[in-house]
């Protein structure tokens, strides 16, 4: 589990911004407005970021965006860079996948720009586009 202080930093891409419409799969309708928060791999590991296919620990997180956009909002680590692998690549709203891509919005982010995501605890964490 993440302990206080860990964080990371991201690169945001295209696919991170327009999740619901840059799709390389039509698995599902496109939905404009959705985003993502990837997690690096090596991260997923250090911290042990866990995706629905652990079956032991919670994959659900509380996120608050430093300017107060998102405020305890509930997240989940989701999604794997290979099937049955049990370390999560990204997080995206819980029940919600445009919670993201409204916060992208509020903060007028675009490809290029960097977030920090710090956890403030075993299952929380801030973001901020730095």
């Amino acid at each position: 589990m993440p302990s206080n202080g860990d964080s990371y930093i991201i690169e945001l891409k295209q696919a991170h911004l327009e999740w619901g419409v840059y799709r390389h799969t039509d698995t599902r309708s496109r939905i404009p407005g959705e985003g993502y928060l990837p997690i690096p791999r090596q991260k997923a590991v250090d911290y042990s970021i866990y995706n629905g296919n652990h079956s032991s620990v919670s994959n659900i997180y509380e996120c608050t965006s430093q300017d107060g956009y998102l405020l305890q909002e509930s997240v989940k680590a989701s999604g794997s860079s290979r099937a049955g692998d049990i370390y999560a690549k990204q997080f995206q709203g819980n029940e919600d996948l445009s919670l993201f891509g409204r916060w992208f919005s509020h903060v007028n982010a675009q490809i290029g720009d960097h977030v920090r995501v710090t956890f403030t605890g075993p299952s929380s964490f801030e973001i901020e586009k730095i």
